[in-house]
């Protein structure tokens, strides 16, 4: 029975590891059934554009780390820090704190003049329904993000999961982003100011609607507890996210690879 159990944890954390690849990384939270505590501890390579709207690539290795507490409590680098006030399987709904990791200037010459994003803090909340076993609608709300602190996102999704094997899983997943105008303009505006010095035309983008996603998941279960897990998902810029002088490339196909452990 312990051996099942740790079996359906890891695939609930591996399955959603292709958000990683698409800078989505606490778009949802993954959690096992109330009242179980284990950890997934990991590393995942990367390769996704350089910025959201990016035309270039870059690859980077970020490490995997999240647990669990009988009491509702959870934290890491995937669901953030969190506590699930839910005490049912099919439902799931909390308060966490993650955070938005900003943008950086230097990380390409379509940037220049533009400025750094800095990394905020976010508070926000969680809703999962699990209609069906393998059916996960997940959706968050994220606040604080921007350079005025004032950004806030909210990422609707829905995911399937499907044994292929007893050893192979896969995911297919759907989701989408809305932002409100003071996240749109930090990552996707351009103030007077910054049309100076880059040489954009001022914009400035209102709240709507940032994106479509799908992600495609496998998982390979090596042991009982560990797993290796392939991401893939591609990303559509929609709205004055898409239309933006910022954005060199409106779609974005990114990969993920990850050996994951649960204990």
């Amino acid at each position: 029975m312990k051996s099942q159990a740790l079996h359906r944890l890891v695939m609930l954390g591996t399955l959603s590891l292709p958000l990683l690849a698409s800078a989505q990384s606490f778009a949802t939270v993954r959690l096992g059934p109330p009242g179980t505590e284990s950890g997934l501890a990991g590393i995942a390579v990367v390769s996704a554009p350089r910025y959201l709207g990016s035309d270039q690539r870059r690859v980077l290795a970020a490490p995997l780390l999240d647990y669990q507490w009988r009491n509702g409590w959870f934290a890491g680098s995937v669901n953030g820090i969190g506590y699930n006030f839910s005490k049912e399987g099919t439902l799931q709904f909390g308060l966490r704190l993650t955070a938005d990791l900003g943008r950086k200037e230097r990380r390409s010459s379509a940037l220049r003049g533009l400025g750094d994003v800095d990394g905020r803090a976010e508070f926000g909340g969680f809703l999962n329904v699990r209609p069906t076993p393998h059916l996960l609608l997940s959706s968050s709300l994220r606040a604080g993000s921007g350079d005025d602190r004032r950004g806030l996102v909210l990422d609707l999704g829905a995911t399937q999961s499907i044994a292929l094997s007893p050893q192979l899983h896969a995911s297919l997943g759907l989701g989408l982003t809305l932002a409100n105008r003071e996240h749109l303009r930090s990552y996707f505006g351009v103030s007077a100011a910054q049309s100076a010095a880059s040489g954009y035309s001022a914009y400035a983008p209102d709240a709507g609607l940032r994106d479509f996603r799908a992600s495609l998941g496998l998982s390979y279960m090596i042991t009982p507890a560990t797993a290796l897990s392939l991401g893939l998902t591609a990303q559509v810029l929609q709205g004055d996210a898409e239309k933006s002088p910022v954005t060199r490339d409106r779609s974005a196909l990114s990969g993920l690879l990850a050996l994951s452990h649960r204990f």
